[in-house]
């Protein structure tokens, strides 16, 4: 079991302008004074280290024995289904998905059902959908709120709707939340009840990435059951990396910085290229780090070649996330670079009609 997805956005080959970024411009932390006395680089390990739990957990109003750590959202995901789920069991899936997520569900031998999140919607997660799929044997329902790849906004009467159903048939819902900062406004589903399982980070909204700066938010005994398991996994996070994550969350604000003004000039961008297209169909950008549109020239995958081959530019394809004739573009870049971008984008859609 792999993630293709993963090994080619890793290794994919550098282009100046990637329209596939997912997440912001990177933030350098020593703008905000950090010292290495700040490191606490004594070399030992702080199982379930309180600081980091108790910030989190101070950001969300819950208790810190709700809070579990882990390296990421990936990770957080997958120790939150290897939690959840046994093999053989069902599991609802959103179509599309972010393929790392359909992998993990997969390497935990679980029976996958979709439920579609349709193009002629705007991708919003439809509670209808997902109960004519799920059944007494449903034990997880898995989705992304801002949905990757579309970020479309899960509304409140959505998520308890779904909540509902899942506590019938004894289900927990897996909510994936590290795009929900970039919308406005966007609560998390922690609130919502115990039938909910929340994970997010620092990643790709606040630029920090490589602090693999996860968590997972569940009722108690559910989230000492996360930290046990993790045992197997990881045991326990890097000491420095969770000291520069209780710092990053004092900043917070200063870490954000002008971002969202960048991203809102940015949708604000790509909302008048499509506008201007009539081989382009996609919902206005109205929040998020991306938006996935449907080209009407096919395969995306082709688009995706000819922009890497003569404009130093490339999209993320449809094909990684089920649907061939759409393209992930991000907004996580400065705008006159994404403005450039867009533009060789448009010379590439021109070549292709």
């Amino acid at each position: 079991m792999q993630s293709d997805y993963m090994h080619w956005a890793k290794f994919k080959a550098p282009v100046r302008f990637t329209l596939t970024a997912s997440e912001v411009p990177h933030f350098r932390m020593e703008q905000l004074g950090v010292g290495i006395a700040d490191l606490d680089m004594d070399g030992a390990s702080h199982p379930r280290y309180a600081p980091l739990r108790q910030a989190i957990a101070s950001r969300y109003g819950v208790k810190p024995e709700e809070v579990v750590a882990a390296d990421g959202t990936s990770m957080a995901n997958f120790l939150a289904m290897a939690a959840l789920i046994e093999p053989g069991d069902e599991v609802l899936l959103e179509r599309p998905t972010y393929e790392p997520i359909l992998g993990a569900v997969s390497f935990l031998e679980a029976r996958i059902k979709r439920f579609d999140r349709k193009p002629s919607e705007a991708f919003r997660v439809d509670p209808d959908e997902i109960e004519r799929a799920i059944t007494s044997a449903t034990r997880l329902i898995v989705l992304t709120n801002l949905h990757n790849p579309s970020s479309a906004l899960a509304s409140e009467a959505e998520l308890r709707a779904i909540g509902d159903l899942a506590t019938k048939v004894g289900a927990h819902v897996l909510v994936d939340e590290v795009y929900l900062d970039a919308a406005t406004p966007g609560r998390s589903a922690a609130h919502l009840g115990p039938e909910f399982v929340i994970t997010n980070s620092l990643t790709k909204v606040y630029g920090l990435s490589g602090l693999r700066c996860g968590w997972i938010l569940a009722e108690t005994k559910l989230a000492e059951r996360m930290w046990r398991l993790n045992d197997l996994f990881g045991v326990n996070q890097a000491h420095p990396a969770e000291r520069l994550g209780c710092i990053a969350f004092e900043h917070l604000d200063e870490v954000l910085g002008d971002t969202p003004a960048m991203l809102a000039r940015n949708r604000a961008l790509f909302d008048d290229f499509v506008a201007g297209r009539d081989d382009l169909a996609c919902a206005l950008a109205t929040h998020g780090i991306t938006a996935f549109p449907r080209w009407a020239g096919g395969d995306t995958q082709r688009l995706d070649d000819h922009l890497r081959a003569h404009y130093d530019t490339a999209v993320v394809p449809g094909r990684w996330f089920e649907l061939p004739d759409h393209f992930r573009i991000g907004f996580g870049m400065g705008s006159d670079d994404f403005a450039e971008g867009l533009r060789r984008l448009g010379n590439a859609l021109d070549d292709l009609r």
